[in-house]
């Protein structure tokens, strides 16, 4: 089993798109090369694949990419399944995971939310779409400010809060309470869950 992120931006229109087309290339690049992992194609949509494991901070590191940029967010359909053809572009590849991320990409676009979860287990998808409707409430609400923080201690998990300080050049308490606010402890805990819930497939 493999995880297919499909994801489109929002608010594309009103951005620099060479920004965060860029950032988000470069952070694809990290993971897997293009076209065979990842791919961006109509202008704002991209789709990426990785291991089931890593799916939900892969996720999150692409929203607090992008949530790091002024006015913009991004809509991320999850399909976890199977991959029963994989081609040079991952765009042409096929299998369960593909067909789940790519419809389930649709529905999103017209539910409103911003992330969502299939596989072939309607009970799974129901714990973790519950989940995730709740996370996504503090999700799309992070500032930019907020964003950044969350990014850099997803990309190097081995961050400390005084790193982090010097970086951004703020006080460590000020660190600590975009943390909290972000309810950072609370993330680490639904990466755990998340991953837990998807080995049980």
């Amino acid at each position: 089993m493999i995880a297919v992120i499909t994801g489109d931006i929002i608010n594309s229109q009103h951005a620099d798109t060479e920004v965060w087309i860029t950032r988000l290339k470069n952070l694809l690049e990290k993971w897997g090369s293009a076209p065979q992992t990842w791919e961006i194609y109509r202008g704002d949509e991209f789709q990426f694949k990785c291991n089931i494991d890593e799916v939900f901070w892969r996720f999150l590191a692409i929203k607090s990419l992008i949530k790091s940029q002024e006015n913009l967010d991004v809509r991320i359909a999850i399909g976890i399944g199977e991959e029963n053809f994989s081609s040079d572009k991952i765009t042409e590849s096929n299998g369960s995971a593909y067909v789940h991320s790519g419809r389930l990409l649709n529905d999103l676009k017209n539910d409103g939310h911003t992330v969502s979860v299939k596989t072939s287990n309607d009970s799974v998808d129901r714990d973790l779409n519950i989940l995730l409707k709740w996370s996504s409430k503090d999700f799309d609400n992070w500032t930019m400010a907020t964003a950044e923080i969350i990014h850099e201690m997803i990309m190097n998990e081995e961050i400390t809060q005084e790193d982090l300080a010097k970086k951004f050049a703020i006080s460590q308490s000020s660190v600590s309470q975009r943390l909290k606010r972000a309810n950072y402890d609370l993330i680490v805990e639904t990466n755990q869950y998340f991953r837990k819930k998807i080995a049980e497939l």
